[in-house]
């Protein structure tokens, strides 16, 4: 049996060029393709660049045929164009020499009409020439004739004027008296009249309620533990609100109550708010104070604003700045005799409106220097001066109209009114004022007042004791009659009244009442 041998080496070298022929192979064939590619490319290109060279072709064509289109509208519409522009100008033209024409008419009928008003005129010339020439002919006849007159009557006019209105005067000066004393009369009385009814119509027309304010406010507490915590660690609290406020804090026995003290209102609002937010949060300490007064402060400067345009909404008066307004806000916390400020300006403003509209006056004149008559009072915790002088400052400083200002300086008297307005301001504030119930008194300055009273009516001689009664507004003097006749008894009363007008100062009047009887005693045995 034979045995096969393989030599790896020609096998090895017959791989590689039979490797070598199969590249060469496939090369070949590869390149081939691409040759047959390209022609197919090339016969492509060649039929794409005729479909090109067809479309522009006719592309140009079709822009030839828009082109002589466009062309020919445009033609058109310029031929249009120049018929309508024609026919426009030959319809001017016409109208131009119509309107020619009627000039040429109206200018000769003008030339006839100035030729007319001449000759008048020329006629007017003669006929004044000769009512002159009349006239000079009557003087002259009138001296003649009052020449003749004086010489017969042996007087000249002048003298007979004076005869005449001296035999007048005489005749009705008695007359005349009279008749001015009668009407001057009648005047005062209808006057009396006329405004008593004004100010009664005005008092029914508008009346409020009041309510009484003072320089303290009470916060309520919900238990006895919160006065300590208000009070703070060595009174730390205390003395924060204090200081930022402005208020005195009294924490006294009162029952579950903190009384907070302060002249100044808003002040003693801002502290009232904050304690009461600081109730309601329960947390009480310095950082906290600090953000609850801050927030307290901003609802009360809220709150002003809103009160100032509250009131100028329900009063009606227009056109006051912005300031103003706020300014007068401020009056809702500031009281005067325990009266609330914005509600008297209020009740002011409306009454001075009423009578205003009963005498045909300026009603919304009349209401704006009412409404503002106490601006002062809004700024005189801040400010130096009495308050007829600081409204008068703030109405200068915005420029409000003088009838304002006069209202301001004079219803109090420190000026005269120049005014009918400014007037009844005043009566207006006085009716608000003396109001039953508007305004109340120190107690200590009402007794003392009325310990004055007593003191000035037993002073007199005579005078067995004295009482004051209802509430100041009368007192009552009990005379000895073996002492004082009934013949004294007026002018005694007239002198009690004076040293009271002279020593003591009150609202309205004060009824000086004596009384005189005499008793017989006898006893039975």
């Amino acid at each position: 049996m034979e045995v096969i041998t393989i030599n790896w080496l020609e096998l090895l070298v017959g791989l590689f060029i039979g490797a070598i022929l199969a590249m060469l192979l496939t090369r070949m064939y590869f390149i081939k393709g691409l040759d047959e590619k390209s022609k197919k490319l090339d016969e492509s290109r060649k039929k794409t660049e005729e479909e090109a060279l067809e479309l522009i072709g006719e592309a140009v064509k079709t822009g030839e045929d828009k082109k002589r289109e466009l062309l020919l509208l445009a033609k058109e519409e310029v031929h249009k164009t120049r018929l309508e522009l024609e026919r426009d100008v030959r319809e001017k033209r016409q109208e131009i020499s119509r309107e020619r024409a009627r000039l040429e008419q109206k200018e000769e009928q003008l030339d006839r009409r100035t030729q007319s008003l001449e000759d008048r005129s020329r006629n007017n010339d003669d006929r004044e020439e000769q009512l002159n020439e009349r006239e000079e002919e009557i003087q002259m006849l009138d001296a003649r004739k009052t020449a003749e007159l004086e010489r017969i009557a042996g007087l000249t006019i002048s003298d007979a004027r004076e005869l005449v209105l001296e035999d007048a005067e005489r005749e009705y000066r008695h007359d005349m008296a009279v008749l001015y004393r009668r009407i001057e009369e009648e005047s005062k009385t209808k006057a009396d009249d006329r405004a008593k009814e004004i100010v009664v119509s005005s008092i029914q027309r508008y009346a409020s309620d009041y309510v009484s304010d003072a320089s303290v406010s009470v916060v309520v507490l919900p238990n006895e533990e919160m006065k300590g915590r208000i009070i703070g660690r060595e009174g730390r609290n205390i003395r924060t609100i204090e200081q930022l406020t402005g208020v005195d804090l009294i924490i006294d026995d009162t029952p579950e109550a903190v009384i907070i003290s302060c002249f100044d209102p808003i002040r003693r609002e801002v502290a009232r708010i904050a304690i009461e937010k600081l109730v309601q949060d329960g947390r009480i300490h310095p950082s906290r104070i600090e953000e609850m007064i801050d927030k307290a402060q901003a609802e009360v400067k809220n709150s002003i604003v809103e009160a100032g345009e509250q009131a100028v909404f329900e009063t009606g008066v227009i056109g006051l700045p912005q300031e103003i307004i706020n300014t007068l806000g401020r009056l809702r916390y500031r009281t005067s005799y325990g009266q609330n400020v914005l509600q008297h300006s209020i009740e002011v403003c409306l009454l001075t409106g009423m009578m205003a509209a009963e005498l045909d006056l300026d009603v919304d004149a009349a209401k704006r220097a009412g409404l503002l008559h106490d601006i002062g009072k809004a700024v005189d915790f801040e400010m130096e001066g009495s308050h007829v002088e600081l409204g008068v400052e703030l109405a200068k400083r915005y420029k409000l109209d003088p009838i304002t200002i006069n209202g301001i300086e004079s219803h109090h008297g420190d000026k005269e009114p120049n005014t009918l307005i400014s007037s009844l301001v005043g009566a207006a504030d006085a009716i608000s004022a003396a109001r039953p119930g508007a305004r109340r008194d120190n107690v200590e300055n009402y007794i003392r007042r009325i310990e004055r009273l007593e003191e000035i009516a037993n002073s007199m001689e005579g005078v067995e004791n004295s009482y004051a009664v209802q509430a100041g507004r009368e007192i009552r003097v009990i005379v000895m009659p073996d002492k004082m006749s009934e013949e004294e008894m007026p002018l005694r009363a007239h002198e009690i009244s004076k040293q009271i007008e002279q020593e003591l100062s009150y609202p309205g009047q004060i009824k000086v009442n004596l009384i005189r009887e005499s008793r017989v005693v006898d006893y039975a045995k």
